[in-house]
């Protein structure tokens, strides 16, 4: 059985004021909070049991999901560490719910069932990133490169060319999870690691080999950090859900 670990610890001040007094999470697209939208997508997929790291405003995070009729298995873990270490800090909160089969999403993504399904069809390796591709990246994008289905390296900063960027989402199987806990217990050793995302774990560990990708090309996708993210995110709802267009952002503002 495949779970899912939801990283919602953060307040996502690039989206000030929105998430002044709510964290990036709940941030309404289309009139639905984000992470409501990201739990119809993983149930339609077949995914029953999601855990979400909760940190900034942790308490309307859980009266959100109170509230949320949506037929999959919720609770959350809190993340302590959220003021003062990147989503590393999350993943670590979460260390011991990583399974035999586990999609870790990042919680600022929105995403059509479809990713879910190719994804768990399609991932073999221990770790698999799911990417997609397109012409041209900018300085936010996490950038990857491959050879083939494998991963050689990821990160914002790689030089261009590259060869896509990574949507927030990965399937660690078949011993994966444990590598994954095994290395950022390692790097953890070290105080700055706090400052690091974890994808940086996982560029380490594609260096080492075994870590693989999925491409998604096609599929719709969408991730939220800046306000100017918003109108296109609400753009794609209705090709993500089948949820109607509402053509303003008078939900979200």
């Amino acid at each position: 059985m495949t779970n899912a670990i939801i990283l919602s610890a953060g307040q996502g001040k690039r989206l000030s004021p929105l998430t002044d007094a709510r964290p990036k999470c709940l941030v309404p697209i289309a009139g639905r909070p984000i992470l409501e939208w990201q739990l119809r997508s993983l149930a339609a997929a077949g995914v029953d049991e999601v855990v979400v790291v909760t940190g900034f405003c942790a308490d309307a995070v859980e009266a959100m999901l109170m509230t949320t009729n949506v037929p999959i298995d919720v609770r959350t873990v809190y993340n302590p560490f959220y003021t003062v270490a990147d989503n590393i800090g999350s993943c670590w909160a979460a260390k011991d719910l990583f399974g035999d089969d586990t999609l870790l999403l990042n919680g600022d993504t929105l995403f059509e069932p479809e990713i879910v399904t190719r994804v768990l069809e399609q991932a073999t390796a221990p770790i698999s990133v799911t990417i997609d591709a397109k012409g041209n990246y900018d300085s936010d994008d996490m950038k990857i490169r491959r050879e083939g289905d494998r991963l050689t390296a990821i990160g914002k900063t790689l030089e261009l060319p590259v060869d896509g960027e990574a949507i927030g989402m990965i399937r660690l199987q078949n011993g994966g999870g444990d590598r994954f806990v095994a290395a950022m217990r390692a790097a953890l050793q070290h105080e700055e690691t706090l400052k690091r995302w974890y994808l940086s774990i996982i560029d380490e560990l594609a260096r080492e080999g075994g870590v693989g990708v999925v491409s998604i090309e096609g599929l719709t996708w969408s991730e939220i950090d800046f306000p100017r993210d918003l109108p296109i995110a609400e753009s794609k709802v209705s090709r993500i859900m089948g949820a109607p267009e509402t053509g303003s952002m008078s939900s979200a503002m």
